[in-house]
């Protein structure tokens, strides 16, 4: 039996790894439809509160170029100017609108504001795509040139290339087999069948866990259908600062702050280019668990993990699959949305009457998660016999349950990375990962609690892709740095370069 072609990720030496990268011309890019939009001011919230909710993306944030509008829920009518600056309660904002004065029409994934990145000066080839496989999402970017043909000549030699986009999807890791090794092979075939003699697609650039959980099941399906294919692992931790550092230093309108005096969200509208503005920074990436990295400077040997926390998105994910009938972690925040935490937490104002001002705590501040629960089932009058967990369970509103665990989980991550920032001394706090999803009560509470927990020392900032880190990192590496393969060549009439058949591992 031959030795197997596989690496772990102990077996990579990060110092020896040229972090070079693809040079992908980023001049003039922009965020989905952003050109389309007509800057103006922001709409005052008394309108917004006349809007429905159909007509924006649910809880999520949908962001233009410099106008962004609010939605407020609240849950009582008497909520007081007091509550409204806590992330604690429900009446904390819950929607960021698309202003109504751009008449763009929504269309499907033609208008997702949180994808496509257009690059209208990039014509070079690109030949890979990039694959981030985490515990519970597979993050997938890939890019595509948009072509100009004359109607008169319709041939190849009339085509023109004006740039390209950056697409950015997303799949459930447990549906790797079935969904995403099937967009893969669907994107790599068409590019095989491409009129024009641009090479095909042969670089998988994989990082996450499951790059190496995965492998085996890869290289056998490339093999089976005899696809060129060579997988080039990435170190995942390079990866997302990687990809960061490309946000922040490349992309218009892709970092974005929130403000909480004026309860809205703000965009660094011109990306970062000198140092001092860079670093150092804090990243705190919450995906199914949290990570958290100093970074100092660019490549390799400017960052390092300083901690985590093992409650994250998974934890969420999972507690609400117990405790709630959502199919779906989208599913799951829409159900926060419509929640109020006070019926399941105990608040300061529970204990106190009112707030604890000599210790800087209001009234509508959480006191304990969950403890309301434990009062409620402990001193009910009403109860003849002991409950069954079910019956105590269908007490409580999944939508109340939704908010209140999230609110735990989002105040427990904040808490955590202001007490790390503050242990290296870091002003800036980069917030990534998928669970955040462009969900606005995360990213308030995130806000907040770092803002409180500092006095106002350190500053969030957050992304619109904030999920694809990286995966953005991975591809923007690319493979040039990789050796060329010493696996037998052949030639295939249908592929336009001498490529090797069998699929195999890289690790850089």
């Amino acid at each position: 039996m031959g030795k197997k072609n596989f690496v772990t990720t102990e077996d990579l030496n990060l110092e020896l790894v040229d972090p070079g990268t693809i040079k992908i011309d980023c001049s003039g890019a922009y965020i989905g439809n952003d050109h389309l939009f007509k800057t103006s001011e922001p709409t005052s919230s008394k309108s917004v509160r006349s809007r429905t909710a159909a007509a924006t993306n649910g809880s999520r944030i949908n962001l233009t170029n410099g106008a962004a509008t609010e939605q407020f829920t609240s849950s009582s009518s008497n909520s007081s100017s007091e509550d409204s600056d806590s992330e604690h309660n429900s009446r904390s904002p819950s929607i960021i609108s698309v202003n109504e004065s751009s008449n763009i029409p929504l269309s499907g994934d033609e208008f997702d504001l949180t994808k496509n990145i257009t690059l209208p000066k990039h014509n070079s080839e690109i030949i890979h795509i990039s694959v981030d496989i985490g515990g519970t999402l597979t993050k997938l970017v890939y890019f595509t040139k948009n072509h100009c043909t004359s109607p008169d000549h319709p041939s190849s030699s009339s085509r023109s290339h004006l740039g390209g986009k950056l697409h950015f999807k997303d799949f459930q890791t447990e549906n790797f087999e079935k969904e995403v090794l099937k967009y893969i092979i669907k994107l790599i075939n068409k590019s095989f069948n491409k009129v024009d003699l641009a090479p095909p697609i042969t670089y998988i650039m994989a990082t996450g866990g499951g790059s190496h959980k995965f492998y085996k099941l890869m290289t056998k399906t490339f093999s089976k259908r005899k696809l060129p294919m060579k997988i080039v692992a990435k170190d995942e931790m390079e990866c997302l600062i990687k990809g960061l550092d490309w946000f922040i230093t490349k992309i218009p309108n892709e970092i974005f702050i929130y403000d909480l005096e004026d309860n809205n969200t703000k965009f660094i509208s011109s990306p970062y280019t000198e140092q001092g503005d860079i670093y150092p920074y804090l990243l705190v990436n919450i995906g199914s668990g949290v990570s958290m990295v100093k970074v100092v400077g660019p490549g390799p040997t400017g960052f390092e993990r300083i901690g985590g926390s093992s409650l994250g998105g998974g934890t969420l994910w999972g507690l609400l699959s117990l405790l709630t009938e959502a199919k779906d972690y989208n599913e799951m925040l829409e159900m926060a949305s419509r929640g109020d935490n006070e019926n399941i937490d105990l608040l300061v104002g529970d204990i106190y009457g009112s707030n604890y001002n000599k210790i800087g705590l209001k009234s509508n501040h959480i006191a304990s998660s969950f403890a309301k629960v434990f009062k409620k089932l402990r001193f009910s009058d009403n109860q003849s016999r002991e409950l069954t967990p079910s019956e105590k369970l269908s007490q409580f509103k999944s939508e109340d349950i939704a908010r209140s665990l999230l609110y735990s989980i989002s105040n427990n991550i904040g808490q955590i990375a202001y007490l790390q920032a503050l242990r290296f001394k870091l002003k800036r706090i980069y917030f990534g990962g998928s669970y955040i999803s462009g969900h606005m009560q995360t990213i308030h509470t995130l806000s907040y609690a770092v803002n409180f927990w500092s006095k106002g020392d350190m500053k969030s900032y957050f992304l619109r892709h904030e999920g694809y880190l990286g995966s953005v990192g991975a591809f923007i590496m690319g493979p040039d740095t990789v050796q060329p393969s010493k696996e037998v060549q052949v030639e295939d009439p249908k592929i336009r370069q001498t490529q090797p058949v069998k699929a195999e591992l890289i690790t850089t």
